[in-house]
């Protein structure tokens, strides 16, 4: 896409982006195709429990079912490698890539505001969408966790459902750079999703080259805990802000004297 010319309001600018970045409309098949992957990477990056390492066939003949595609071909690598695994070596595998490092987190927010106080903003804001839609977890997991985030957009469709991640497009990409650094089978499953995004801008690149250099931002004392909207954040303008903390309230200590006579009585 050709840079829009500066003359243009920079409001206007950022909606005619957002415009050409949107989901074409799709067939009612395109989107039964997107929902079912959605749903399959879901599930496919959930810890291997004893329920999901129990559907590991199931898993695999659905993937095998899946008509031809780039995500199809990434899903069949995965299920390939994935069921024929010790459980064991799955949990060990999974809890080294996801929660040991921090460059392949599935957690997205916090590759927009690291571990900042604008994060829990964008947490309530996400958990706000989903009320929104008429969903509501079973807050077993945070709401920018990316399964979770993947199953939003199944249910709710290309739209509405798909735009976190559409927003974290740069989180996805770093994770996936990361799994990929250490040969994970799960590069497939996030080269999957990833195919059904938008093509990454030149300022997308950028952003996750910054990342992969410097890390998500840190904590500066000072500045606005909840931040302004802008690209790639959640909190659009009027959402709703927390009220500032009460101070907190102050008993004085009770008079050892009058506790003493209270005790004679």
């Amino acid at each position: 896409m050709s840079p829009l010319p500066t003359t243009i309001p920079a409001l206007v600018r950022t909606r005619v982006r957002a415009a050409v970045r949107r989901p074409a409309r799709l067939r009612p098949e395109e989107v039964e195709s997107r929902t079912l992957l959605l749903r399959l990477c879901s599930l496919l990056l959930q810890y291997p429990d004893a329920e999901i390492t129990s559907a590991r066939a199931a898993l695999t003949v659905t993937v095998e079912a899946l008509p031809p595609s780039p995500a199809a071909e990434d899903l069949a690598a995965f299920t390939a490698w994935f069921a024929g695994q010790e459980p064991e070596a799955l949990e060990r595998h999974y809890v080294e890539m996801f929660d040991l490092r921090r460059k392949s987190s599935l957690y997205l927010t916090y590759y927009l505001h690291g571990d900042t106080r604008r994060r829990g903003m964008a947490l309530l804001t996400l958990a706000q969408r989903y009320r929104a839609a008429g969903w509501d977890t079973d807050g077993g997991e945070l709401p920018d966790h990316l399964p979770v985030v993947m199953e939003f957009a199944a249910l709710a469709g290309p739209r509405g459902g798909e735009a976190p991640l559409r927003q974290h497009r740069r989180g996805l990409e770093l994770i996936h750079r990361a799994l990929s650094d250490a040969d994970s089978p799960y590069r497939h499953v996030l080269a999957a999703l990833l195919t059904l995004l938008p093509p990454p801008t030149g300022a997308d690149r950028a952003a996750v080259a910054r990342l992969v250099a410097e890390g998500p931002p840190n904590e500066e004392v000072g500045l606005d805990p909840y931040g302004t909207y802008g690209d790639g954040e959640f909190a659009p303008p009027g959402t709703f802000v927390p009220p500032m903390a009460a101070a907190p309230t102050r008993v004085p200590p009770a008079d050892p004297t009058t506790s003493r006579m209270e005790g004679t009585r």
